[in-house]
């Protein structure tokens, strides 16, 4: 679930740069989350037929030289729309007191992305190790990664990542929110979309 990116276009009165100078390898240097250009969010399902949007507001991450990627999410930042749920998510599902932030990491190989320029796109398989409450777990997906400008780049998911609560032992917590909210249901699965831009330096 990770990217890269940053923009730095040329000033309007500045030189015009050599057309043959190749931008630096995106395997130069580190590379550090924009969070204004990033989101994390994810599709809730109630009583069996009701979806709602919800999402993570605040989002850190890094990705070293040597492939070493690392995305934290500030829990208390969930965004639900409506703030009960935020509450009773951050307090009683997350128990951000005790849990303030979830972590994935994974390693990527930077000779894959070595050769990526401007403009173009790849897709490549991440495996990510998640961590949410002290419980950890690995999911896989596929990402499109594109180099939108020479110090910037984006990364999405090809399609959804499935996370449910059984992964991090969150059932019982679930059962709560739903006896809370006097559902007959909350689906335990949910897909998790991202759009991850980072920045180089």
């Amino acid at each position: 679930m990770l990217g890269l990116a940053a923009c730095a276009g040329p000033e309007a009165d500045a030189p015009v740069a050599d057309a043959t100078a190749s931008p630096a390898p995106v395997t130069e240097s580190a590379w550090t989350l924009d969070p204004a250009a990033s989101r994390l969010g994810y599709v809730s399902i109630k009583a069996g037929e009701v979806a709602e949007n919800n999402r993570f507001d605040t989002l850190r991450g890094t990705v070293t030289a040597d492939g070493t990627a690392s995305l934290e999410i500030d829990l208390a930042s969930v965004n639900t729309g409506v703030e009960i749920r935020n509450e009773r998510m951050r307090e009683i599902f997350f128990a951000v007191a005790d849990n303030p932030t979830a972590t994935v990491t994974a390693t990527i190989d930077p000779k894959a992305f070595a050769g990526l320029a401007v403009g173009q796109s790849i897709t490549r398989p991440l495996k990510a190790n998640v961590t949410i409450k002290g419980a950890s777990s690995d999911v896989e997906t596929d990402v499109l990664v594109t180099r939108t400008a020479e110090d910037r780049v984006l990364v999405v998911p090809t399609a959804p990542v499935i996370i449910s609560t059984d992964m991090f032992g969150l059932t019982d917590e679930l059962g709560e929110l739903r006896a809370l909210a006097q559902l007959p249901s909350i689906t335990p699965a949910v897909p998790v979309t991202f759009t991850l831009v980072f920045k180089r330096g």
